[in-house]
């Protein structure tokens, strides 16, 4: 394997920001796609306006599974080239990624406890995406306690990659199973009242999670790159 490349890391004073107008953006953009949703879209036969908790929940998982296969392919990239930079930007998917997850299963017990009468069933869909969760929870975990960097980059980036072939399980479970979970949500399944606004909030959540993935990652390089002046204040004083 490449040993690490350093090269790309920046000084604090070279990592660029994201604008302000990203953040107000993708804010914004949630707020009229889910105030187009709510007021344009009937309520549903079964479960009346419970069923507009879908311009969230599935929007959600949609972004929970963009996050983790950026993870997926920026800890590929590590492990081929040992570049820091893709180490950065796969953790900071990561951890995005697992907001949306855990967002996606709380979303998911809420609309399922009306819809089944209980908070939680061992179905194959919930079941895929909990140990989807768990997986990147420990992933963090990982990252959080192991010091040396360059073991915690390809550590991490082996649980990363494997940990990401989990999603097309999630994805496929409602296919390849008998569940309670209804069969994947898109524009092509829905009545034609909800699909409009099921596009513009999965357009505005896409910002938003650009908006996170971006700002995690300049963090990451500026938190990085103090530790490398740290170190090299150490070896200068030596």
């Amino acid at each position: 394997m490449p040993s690490p490349d350093r090269s790309s890391t920046p000084s604090p004073l070279t990592v660029p920001h994201t604008g302000a107008w990203m953040a107000v953006a993708s804010i914004g953009a949630v707020i009229a796609a889910q105030t187009y949703s709510i007021l344009t879209s009937p309520a549903e036969g079964d479960m009346g306006h419970l069923q507009k908790i879908m311009y969230v929940h599935v929007p959600a998982a949609w972004m929970m599974f963009i996050a983790f296969l950026v993870v997926l392919v920026f800890s590929t990239r590590y492990l081929w080239n040992g570049r820091e930079n893709d180490d950065l930007l796969a953790a900071s998917a990561a951890e995005v990624g697992a907001v949306f997850n855990g967002l996606t299963l709380l979303l998911g017990m809420i609309w399922g406890r009306p819809a089944w009468g209980v908070w939680w069933v061992w179905d194959a869909r919930l079941t895929s995406t909990l140990v989807l969760f768990l997986i990147f929870v420990g992933y963090l975990a990982l990252r959080a306690f192991v010091d040396d960097p360059h073991r915690k980059a390809r550590w991490s980036a082996a649980v990363g990659a494997i940990g990401a072939i989990n999603v097309p399980i999630v994805y496929m479970s409602v296919k390849w199973w008998r569940t309670l979970h209804q069969p994947p949500s898109d524009p092509s399944t829905l009545d034609p009242a909800y699909t409009m606004g099921l596009r513009l909030n999965a357009i505005a959540f896409l910002l938003v999670l650009i908006y996170f993935i971006r700002k995690r990652y300049e963090i990451a390089r500026l938190e990085r790159a103090v530790e490398h002046a740290a170190e090299a204040a150490a070896m200068g004083g030596r």
